[in-house]
């Protein structure tokens, strides 16, 4: 078969074919007496492995050696065929991201692609110093969150973080105008990704003042396997303002991982949600930040109905399971932070308990009791 009706047969071109004759990767096995090349039905099929094997993503040269090379085996080619196929999706997913990153922010024109390269070049950048000056840069272009006041654990966080190292003079968030905007996804991935505490306070402090969409990212990074990367989401919720950070902290009081349920207990319980008081009891009672929880506990009791049904619950684990000294004690300080009748009459109980050291904080706790 002559070279044109093999490439009109094959799909290959006849440039093609006359390539793999150069490379030695298919041989026309003879000539016609005219001296054209003549391809054999063996030819022809060395073709279509060779398709097949490009189909798979084989270069020429390792296609030469799977057909030629008894001892190379399938299994080293294809190892780092997929190897170099996870590569390159990898970076092809990175690059898909940052141009929906951009075109989330609406530039106006390439100065506004440029500048919100830089910023999230930056919030990447090896320098915790850089980092943190571009977090705070996101900040200053988000502007006062539109859902409500920053959280009492957000105010805490933006005012006692000490500044993380300058960041270097060649670093391109220095070159970023405070008007760039910054998507909310790029903003929680570097907040769940960060480990200087300073620079992830910065990033915290940003994304409540973001706007809508962080808590549902937020809470997907609640899933994840590793439990630091849990700590960082909750931490992250726990200063988003806003009835939707409430509602995924809410859900939070049911994670397996009790250092989220903590988490989100004391912030619920900042924010007047009675649906932490059983975890923030559970807290008190393990000593797991039972002086926090105490103090969260203060804030649902505000209500008097609240504060009643707050004062049981410590009765009931007073009565039960709590003989424990140290636990009673504890259990004595949190009904001093709740008002009303009955912890004022749970600690007259307690002044008269069979643990002096019981007895002794319940009676100094009444002393100092507001009266009813």
């Amino acid at each position: 078969m002559l070279i044109g009706e093999v490439a009109r047969r094959s799909g290959v071109s006849a440039r093609m074919l006359r390539h793999y004759e150069s490379l030695g990767l298919v041989r026309p096995s003879g000539r016609t007496g005219s001296g054209y090349r003549e391809y054999s039905g063996a030819d022809i099929r060395r073709i279509f492995h060779v398709e097949s094997l490009r189909s798979l993503g084989l270069s020429l040269r390792e296609i030469r050696r799977a057909l030629d090379e008894p001892g190379c085996t399938p299994s080293a080619l294809v190892g780092d065929l997929i190897r170099q196929t996870r590569e390159r999706l990898a970076a092809e997913t990175e690059l898909l991201t940052r141009l929906r990153r951009i075109d989330a922010v609406d530039p106006a024109g390439w100065e506004d692609v440029l500048r919100i390269v830089a910023l999230l070049q930056a919030l990447g950048s090896p320098s915790p110093g850089a980092r943190q000056h571009a977090a705070l840069l996101s900040a200053s272009s988000a502007g006062p969150s539109s859902s409500a006041a920053p959280s009492s654990s957000a105010a805490s966080s933006a005012s006692s973080a000490s500044p993380a190292p300058p960041a270097s003079p060649a670093s391109p968030a220095d070159e970023v105008p405070v008007e760039v905007p910054v998507p909310v996804d790029a903003l929680v991935e570097a907040v769940l990704n960060e480990t200087e505490p300073n620079v992830a306070g910065a990033l915290r402090w940003a994304l409540a003042r973001s706007g809508d969409g962080a808590p549902a990212l937020l809470a997907e990074g609640l899933d994840s396997p590793a439990a630091a990367v849990r700590e960082r989401a909750v931490r992250a919720l726990a200063e988003l303002p806003g009835p939707e950070a409430t509602a995924q902290l809410r859900r939070a009081l049911a994670h397996p991982d009790a250092v989220v349920r903590a988490c989100a207990a004391l912030e619920l319980g900042a924010r007047g949600v009675a649906e932490a008081v059983p975890t923030l009891i559970d807290m008190i009672v393990e000593g797991t930040q039972d002086t926090d929880a105490a103090d969260a506990l203060s804030v649902p009791a505000s209500d008097p109905a609240t504060a009643e049904r707050i004062a049981a619950r410590l009765l009931y684990r007073l009565a039960h399971g709590a003989a424990d000294p140290p636990v009673r004690s504890r259990l004595a300080q949190a009904l001093a932070a709740v008002p009303g009748p009955t912890a004022t009459r749970a600690l007259v109980g307690l002044t008269h308990d069979e643990h002096r050291t019981v007895a002794l904080t319940a009676t100094y706790l009444l002393r100092e009791r507001t009266p009813d």
